[in-house]
């Protein structure tokens, strides 16, 4: 199985013609999704992609995220990415980068439901991703914006993996030297925590 990965509007490799709707998983997000530092190591998008191969699902997996990407970038590609590989599940892992940069938890919320939004009308189904950050900002702020996933999980009904980084965040051994980024041992770690959700839609 071959993951295509998106930068922007246009793929970087050349993709054969598209499979049908109910076989494509598109992954939106930023560098905990694209693989940043990991060198030859795969990103948890990759093994996801290796995992549903090996179970016999033959799904397609894009992944089209990209390294400091924030909701409002994420929501201006994803109409194109939407057009392009006409994806059955739709997962979206973004607001990480907003919240760093401290950005309005109220714009974060609106992106991201706009984007479930887009998901839905396109016929298919979205799954959200929870993102926490370091107290940079203050306990208010760090909390409101991990309190906008959930919400908008139960608003929409949609899927919600609660926290990507969950068992990873706070353990130097899965994590590198920046202290922000997943190393490879991180990598499967993540998967875990997005397999269960994903696997119950898939057998819908």
């Amino acid at each position: 199985m071959r993951v295509l990965v998106s930068l922007g509007l246009f793929a970087l490799c050349a993709a054969p013609p598209l499979l049908a709707a109910e076989q494509t998983i598109v992954v939106v997000g930023d560098s905990l999704s694209s693989g940043y530092g990991l060198a030859e190591a795969p990103s948890w998008v990759q093994l996801l992609a290796d995992r549903l191969a090996a179970q016999g699902y033959g799904h397609e997996v894009v992944n089209a995220s990209i390294a400091g990407d924030t909701s409002a970038g994420g929501l201006a590609r994803l109409p194109r990415l939407l057009a392009t590989h006409e994806p059955g599940i739709v997962l979206i892992e973004l607001g990480g980068n907003d919240g760093l940069r401290g950005q309005p938890v109220g714009e974060l919320r609106r992106n991201l439901a706009e984007m479930i939004t887009l998901v839905q009308d396109a016929g298919a189904r979205a799954i959200l991703a929870g993102i926490q950050i370091p107290p940079n900002y203050g306990p208010a702020y760090t909390r409101a914006l991990a309190e906008v996933f959930p919400a908008l999980a139960e608003e929409f009904d949609v899927p919600l993996v609660p926290f990507l980084m969950d068992g990873v965040a706070l353990r130097d051994d899965f994590m590198q030297s920046d202290r922000v980024h997943p190393n490879a041992a991180g990598q499967n770690v993540m998967l875990d925590n997005v397999w269960p959700v994903l696997a119950e839609l898939l057998h819908e």
